[in-house]
């Protein structure tokens, strides 16, 4: 059976109140990149970098926030494809978990979630975090730091993910500007393997790896797109 590769960016979750860390002048919530979402600047400056992230962690907890049409588009897909669904996200929130989809691949790590500063270690975490908090997993125990990929920082399970882009029959790219590697990179390796290549997003792309381009909000374009799936299989 087909094997159907989806990655999701920020634009999915946008529609839901999740706001967008970059915004057009380049700025995370009023900081630099370079004072919140570097090693060097965890380094320097941890009270700013935990204080960022517990907000971001906070947002997540308020009743408002609730997944979007397309999460839950997604998780029909996921859960009533004949074949198989992977779905990567370059999203740090739950949006996709909290739809009904409990195997997501988070490349650029969780909110809810802690690393251990030495062993990297990672395990649930649901509530502010500082550097008193420590792991369980070192003697003598080690600080815990947000569990977010940071610039400069690799992905994470870039192994599993590139095991599925090469296996992918379809592949779907959405609410991402596919110009951030090495996740810009997935659809030519997918189109390269012969997959059938999609891009749903609020605007087009000149990449030509993208075969079809559905053009609008992911909260209307992906139910459309997971029913024509559907139907067709």
């Amino acid at each position: 059976m087909e094997h159907i590769v989806i990655l999701t960016g920020a634009g999915i979750s946008a529609e839901s109140g999740i706001n967008t860390f970059r915004d057009n002048n380049g700025l995370w919530e009023n900081h630099r990149i370079e004072e919140v979402a570097t090693p060097e600047a965890f380094i320097s400056n941890p009270e700013l970098v935990y204080h960022f992230y517990n907000l971001r962690r906070q947002q997540l907890h308020q009743a408002s926030l609730k997944p979007n049409a397309a999460h839950y588009a997604l998780a029909k897909l996921h859960n009533n494809w004949k074949g198989k669904v992977t779905l990567i996200t370059q999203n740090v929130d739950n949006l996709h978990e909290r739809a009904g989809i409990s195997d997501v691949i988070h490349m650029h790590g969780e909110l809810l979630s802690a690393r251990c500063t030495v062993s990297g270690r990672r395990s649930e975490w649901l509530n502010d975090l500082d550097r008193l908090n420590q792991c369980e997993c070192c003697q003598p125990a080690s600080a815990l730091r947000p569990d977010i990929v940071w610039f400069g920082e690799m992905p994470l399970q870039m192994e599993l993910i590139y095991d599925a882009v090469q296996s992918a029959s379809v592949f779907v790219a959405i609410g991402t500007s596919g110009q951030v590697y090495p996740a810009a990179g997935l659809v030519d390796i997918a189109h390269q393997h012969g997959a059938e290549t999609h891009f749903i997003n609020l605007e087009s792309t000149d990449n030509p790896a993208f075969e079809h381009q559905h053009i609008g909000a992911a909260s209307s374009t992906v139910p459309k797109w997971v029913e024509q799936c559907l139907e067709r299989q």
